[in-house]
């Protein structure tokens, strides 16, 4: 009989420097050694244009109970970017919607517990209005919130919030802007 994968041991793509896959790795691995590799961030707006927000879960390896969008993954080995997005949108907040890549980056940070994010972050944004049924394995709590008042807190608490989501915040709020698309 097949053992069964454990989560944190899918292969996750590794990034060369022309944005190619050269190989896969285990996340863990990935954030020990600091591999440049491919990420998905989820961001969800409801037709008043608030951000549904989630509180990673307290049993996370990095990053736990940080308030961060509304979902982020790591595509696995032959999975793609979008396919990944609505998985983890599926397994974290318990639905599904339509949803639109607007942009990606690369960023390069340093946690709190000496692991390392090395990102070539995809970033989706979609439309749901109705409350999701939270994984309690993936997430502690939600909330929505208006995108000018999760400025505010991040410039006031900004240790409640995972660092990829205060990069995107505050270098790309302009391509997260959902009003225009959701009207």
């Amino acid at each position: 009989m097949k053992k069964k994968e454990r989560y944190d041991e899918y292969l996750i793509p590794l990034i060369g420097m022309k944005n190619q896959i050269i190989g896969f790795e285990n996340k863990k691995e990935i954030h020990m050694k600091g591999l440049l590799h491919s990420a998905i961030s989820v961001f969800i707006f409801n037709t008043k244009n608030d951000l549904m927000l989630q509180k990673r879960s307290s049993i996370k390896y990095h990053s736990s109970l940080l308030w961060t969008n509304t979902c982020c993954s790591h595509p696995r080995k032959n999975e793609s970017l979008l396919k990944a997005a609505h998985r983890c949108l599926i397994e974290e907040m318990g639905f599904d919607c339509f949803l639109e890549q607007r942009f990606s980056f690369i960023y390069n940070e340093f946690l709190s517990n000496g692991l390392i994010e090395n990102e070539l972050d995809h970033v989706f944004v979609g439309y749901y209005e109705k409350p999701p049924v939270i994984n309690f394995k993936e997430v502690d709590s939600w909330k929505w919130i208006s995108l000018n008042e999760l400025v505010k807190n991040i410039s006031v608490y900004p240790d409640s919030y995972t660092i990829w989501l205060k990069i995107i915040i505050n270098k790309y709020f302009n391509q997260l802007n959902y009003d225009s698309y959701c009207k």
